[in-house]
């Protein structure tokens, strides 16, 4: 799974309360985006419109460091439609019948529904959207919690001097998923403690000085006029301020957050660290690779309130969401069709689960999937780096989230991935990892919360805040690396469909190549103390962008 991004919004209200307390398309002839580092920096805020819209922006123009979509829909792609292309979403689910996605849903027209036979002899029954590999599951442990339970009985309370040689690989695993269970679990534990006690105080300022000035929405505007009577509104006045000041988000959408990272974190103690859990609800073997009759085609997940599946329903809603219907988003492909796999529950994905539902997108006709989900440990990696060939071996792209926190992947394994188990060789060219980008185009461009890497992160794109479907006909913000590999799933769609016979290597690399470069010197990991050059935290060293990608893949295919 890929942690919800909570911890950067927290640090800084937790700062306040305590310190207040193919050729389908002829040849493209516009000049490619260039020298952004002459761009001025944005000053001013970011409108509601422009934050919800911000990953369609072009940076030369709008001084919003975008993918620069909506310049290459009015200038290059205009009423210009390319073939549809398939884009297999290996996630939580979708919701299908959302507004905004459900005439962009890949139906599978070889499958008869609902009559409860595979009539497209492919091994699936009535696999009309796509395929559920977790059926009714939702809830599960993450890897190392299960690793650790696995192995325990074997050893705990063994010395190392008695381990065998033919022990010492399983050993040493099972000692650094214990290490990592009880300190995730005590990390969980402590937040949860703090985030309690910051509501606490936050909600009494709030309720106190939303009293004094007659509303609950007051505005920065507002609380700086208001003249507290006594020290305590002074301290409140202070919190306050300091919050309004340094989060982009009113008090009650603060309160609100803070309220959604309590659910998660108490959620985490329940559920991904619960050794009494069992979470899985299949049948199978999770370890036999060979057991594969399981699974149903309830794509949307077993609630009906569909809440299970509101990540990737927001993945699905950025790359893809009706551009032609007026109501909600615009995804960034208007070609694209989504096959939907659900594979990713609520604590780590089993490497069967990926690498069948992998070869599930590849088998009925995906050519881009979207891996937005990670772990950073895993019992069957081979599992998914076989998936990862036989996706390479058809002529597949995999786009693929780099990960939320903060690491360098140089130095840390992180699953899934294409490297061999020393993280030097690629085992296949078609698996594009993506990092996050900031709206703020200067020092805090880099997302505080995203992975990076020279050699194992391909690209950047737009990954804070991004407004997206949610279940049940609703949008919202999320924000994350698995917000900004859709993004670049969007711009891979739109090049396979305008050229088909570019492979999934070559448009990779066209990704790499047209991408924005900059020499900005910005903030890494979310640490003001910690900085590096823009261009060495990724392998191409640029952001994304769809105009100048849609001119590059022009000059190739027309070569």
């Amino acid at each position: 799974m890929r942690i919800p991004v909570y911890k950067p919004l927290m640090a800084i209200l937790a700062a306040g309360v305590l310190s207040a307390c193919s050729s389908s398309a002829p040849a493209i002839v516009s000049t490619p985006i260039e020298n952004i580092d002459a761009i001025p920096l944005k000053v001013a805020d970011l409108s509601d419109a422009q934050l919800k819209s911000w990953a369609n922006s072009d940076l030369s123009t709008d001084t919003i460091p975008g993918m620069s979509v909506d310049k290459a829909y009015a200038e290059i792609i205009k009423n210009n439609k390319p073939s549809t292309v398939i884009v297999g979403v290996v996630d939580s689910g979708v919701d299908i019948d959302h507004e905004d996605l459900k005439s962009v849903i890949w139906t599978n027209e070889d499958e008869i529904p609902n009559n409860g036979k595979d009539d497209d002899k492919n091994g699936f029954i009535d696999d009309v959207h796509g395929w559920n590999f977790l059926g009714k599951t939702v809830e599960e442990n993450m890897e190392y919690v299960r690793i650790y339970r696995m192995l325990k009985p074997k050893y705990e309370g063994k010395s190392e001097s008695s381990i065998s040689t033919a022990d010492r690989a399983e050993y040493n695993q099972y000692l650094a998923a214990k290490a990592e269970y009880e300190k995730e679990m005590a990390d969980s534990q402590s937040t949860l403690q703090q985030y309690n006690q910051i509501k606490q105080q936050l909600t009494a300022a709030h309720q106190a000085v939303s009293k004094e000035l007659g509303t609950e929405d007051y505005t920065k505007e507002q609380l700086s006029d208001y003249k507290p009577e006594n020290q305590q509104m002074q301290q409140y006045k202070a919190m306050l301020t300091q919050i309004q000041n340094n989060v982009d988000e009113n008090i009650p959408s603060a309160i609100e957050q803070l309220d959604e990272a309590i659910e998660y974190y108490q959620g985490r103690l329940d559920t991904h660290f619960n050794l009494d859990l069992k979470g899985r609800k299949t049948g199978d073997d999770p370890y036999d690779i060979t057991d594969t009759n399981y699974g149903d085609n309830q794509v949307s997940g077993p609630d009906p309130k569909k809440e299970d599946v509101k990540h990737g329903t927001h993945v699905a809603g950025i790359i893809a969401a009706d551009r032609t219907n007026n109501i909600g988003i615009k995804g960034v492909a208007n070609n694209a069709k989504i096959l939907v796999v659900r594979a990713v529950p609520d604590g780590d994905e089993y490497d069967k689960d990926i690498a069948l539902g992998i070869r599930y997108a590849v088998d009925n006709g995906a050519k881009v999937i979207n891996t937005s989900f990670g772990k950073y440990f895993s019992t069957n990696p081979d599992w998914v780096r076989d998936a990862i060939k036989y996706a390479a071996d058809h002529d597949v792209l995999i786009v693929n989230a780099a990960g939320n926190e903060s690491e360098n992947l140089d130095n840390k394994m992180v699953y899934p991935n294409d490297q061999t188990p020393e993280n030097s060789t690629e085992i296949a060219d078609n698996f594009l990892t993506v990092g996050a980008l900031n709206y703020d185009y200067g020092s805090g461009l880099v997302a505080t919360f995203s992975n990076y890497g020279s050699k194992n992160v391909d690209v950047f794109a737009p990954g804070v805040k991004i407004w997206s479907t949610v279940p049940n006909n609703e949008y919202e913000f999320l924000q994350g690396t698995s917000m900004a590999a859709p993004e670049v799933s969007g711009i891979a769609a739109i090049i396979r469909g305008y050229y088909p016979k570019l492979s999934a290597a070559q448009v990779k690399q066209i990704i790499m190549d047209s991408g924005l470069p900059t020499t900005a010197t910005v903030i890494v990991g979310g640490d003001s103390s910690k900085t590096g050059k823009f261009n060495t935290l990724s392998t191409s060293g640029k952001m994304a962008n769809l105009y100048n990608a849609l001119i590059l893949a022009s000059q190739v295919a027309n070569k």
